[in-house]
């Protein structure tokens, strides 16, 4: 499909005076009220659990929402998109990495950009309640390369009743967003994602002490070194590069078979070159790429409006998907 090649957001309010404020106020200050969840907990044919956590209206449609880094449900970005799905009639489930729904989980491996084994799992076990006739999914940040890596490793075996999916902020390749964290004017996510990464493989140790080696944990100052020693020794990396390359979607996007939307802001601090898959969006009937100018990183923030734009973005796209399908 052709580039999205003019964006309808219009930008963010006069105080987001870049891509660092339109991505920090959000993080820290929103907050999205009124939305409950009932959660559940399912086994991993591995020994371990997975926390879905649902807001539920009654729908025959739902969206599976995959959060990002060291986030979950309780995000501002998932809570936003649950509780505009669920004002215009459609289920929402929201489902939490291992170790990010409040609780250690219990394997030593813990979760990654390329965990799109957990999201399969969650999709059949949607599959199994035979509950929806339409399912869709969305993912913000890391859950969004989830959800591509899903898609295009599943392609002609996707479960016909996904019809559509729609991402943002997502570095579609990880090695150009690792780099990033590289830079000295992006010291405070580098600062915030590692001191948060650092606190769970400490609570991990607990669990397994003779895996992890905390003084070399506490020299830690980088996301190279960290994954390298860490996130590619638990899950079966050779070093960092090699788990970057190993798990990056865009490794299977060209595969996708489903309408799917990918929103990058191109002032995104966190995203820079092949994260912006230009070319293959032009020439895959399946991909549609916008990139507004502002937004930030998950930010995308609306003056007077309760949910974001990226949010709004992603209904309409699914809405319009939905209503080339029957009513059931």
């Amino acid at each position: 499909m052709p580039l999205v090649k003019h964006s309808s957001y219009q930008g963010p309010p006069a105080y987001c005076l870049n891509g660092h404020f339109e991505t920090i106020i959000p993080s820290l200050f929103r907050k999205v009220a009124d939305l409950s969840y009932v959660r559940e907990r399912i086994n991993t044919e591995d020994g371990d659990f997975l926390d879905l956590d649902w807001a539920i209206v009654g729908s025959d449609r739902l969206l599976i929402v995959s959060h990002g880094l060291e986030g979950g449900s309780d995000r501002h970005y998932a809570k936003g998109l649950a509780k505009l799905f669920n004002s215009k009639g459609m289920d929402v489930l929201v489902w939490n990495n291992r170790s990010c729904s409040g609780e250690m989980n219990l394997k030593p491996v813990l979760y990654h950009h390329g965990c799109s084994d957990d999201l399969h799992l969650v999709v059949k076990h949607v599959l199994s309640l035979n509950k929806y006739n339409e399912l869709y999914l969305s993912g913000i940040s890391m859950g969004g390369a989830q959800t591509l890596k899903y898609l295009g490793e599943q392609a002609s075996d996707l479960p016909s009743i996904i019809k559509a999916a729609a991402v943002y902020s997502t570095p579609c390749n990880l090695p150009a967003s690792a780099a990033t964290l590289r830079y000295r004017s992006n010291r405070f996510y580098k600062n915030r994602f590692l001191g948060k990464l650092k606190s769970k493989v400490r609570r991990k140790a607990l669990q397994y002490p003779d895996l992890i080696d905390l003084q070399l944990l506490d020299r830690v100052q980088d996301f190279d070194t960290f994954d390298t020693h860490f996130t590619a020794r638990l899950h079966g990396f050779r070093d960092a590069d090699d788990f970057y390359r190993s798990v990056s979607a865009d490794r299977w996007m060209e595969q996708i078979q489903v309408p799917t939307l990918i929103i990058n802001a191109l002032n995104d601090p966190l995203l820079e070159g092949a994260c912006y898959p230009e070319a293959m969006a032009e020439n895959h009937p399946h991909l549609f790429l916008e990139m507004p100018k502002r937004g930030g990183h998950t930010g995308f923030m609306v003056s007077g409006r309760e949910f974001t734009w990226s949010e709004r973005r992603v209904w309409e796209f699914i809405s319009d998907q939905a209503a080339l399908t029957p009513t059931h």
